[in-house]
């Protein structure tokens, strides 16, 4: 299908929204950090909740900051892009923050092992690569889909080429089960984060996001869709 093209100011538009979020935020992330006493000597392990949670929601983060911004240019829907816009904004905030973290703690922003840090047996295994445990299949982990949630490329690329209302159901489907998807870490990393700020951002993460999937299913089924399966 087409793809509408955006007219060349709003193109403009959202790459300097886009530059000025994913830089400026991730320095502002660590001045954040460093007021909230994070980098400071005793700094959290590689394996710690509050760094796995940061590389993980920051990862998981990222893909939902991908398909909102497809919506500037594929959605006609004036609601639609509202919601996209407020997604990518905040997610993109907030994933520079946790990226911001892991710098100053002076830990990889990745992985191999994806969610090991939710040791409680609810969570814990999920590996990137295919190996996955009972809440990501092995087919969409190897189609990238390594986190509870999260679309895998064959459905990115449909959403890809999908414009107009066709666009906005799959959107809105596919953003309410990636926020379903997430809310698990949110809620482990707000009750076992050893770093207030890493404990108030999972909170925070948490209630956002489980108001946004009230909204979206509202907004999915008022354009005449159903939610897809919760993971």
């Amino acid at each position: 299908m087409t793809q509408p093209t955006a007219p060349p100011a709003r193109r403009a538009l959202t790459a300097v929204l886009v530059a000025v979020i994913a830089v400026g935020l991730l320095v502002a992330g660590g001045g954040l950090a460093v007021a909230a006493g994070i980098g400071r000597s005793d700094t959290p392990a590689a394996d710690s909740v509050d760094a796995g949670f940061s590389r993980d929601m920051s990862r998981h983060h990222l893909q939902a900051v991908e398909m909102a911004d497809m919506a500037l240019t594929h959605s006609s829907d004036d609601e639609v892009r509202r919601l996209a816009f407020d997604i990518s904004a905040t997610q993109t905030n907030q994933a520079g923050r946790m990226q911001g973290w892991l710098a100053l703690w002076g830990l990889p922003a990745t992985s191999g092992e994806v969610m090991g840090w939710m040791d409680d047996g609810a969570m814990s295994g999920h590996v990137m690569g295919g190996m996955s445990g009972h809440d990501v299949d092995p087919a969409a982990a190897a189609d990238g889909a390594v986190m509870p949630g999260m679309a895998t490329e064959t459905e990115l690329t449909e959403l890809r080429g999908e414009s107009g209302p066709a666009f906005d159901v799959l959107f809105l489907q596919l953003m309410t089960r990636h926020h379903q998807g997430g809310l698990e870490m949110a809620e482990y990393g707000e009750d076992h984060a050893s770093e207030p700020a890493v404990a108030s951002l999972a909170r925070s993460i948490a209630q956002s996001q489980t108001a946004e999937t009230t909204t979206m299913e509202q907004m999915l089924r008022a354009r005449g869709g159903v939610p897809l399966p919760a993971p």
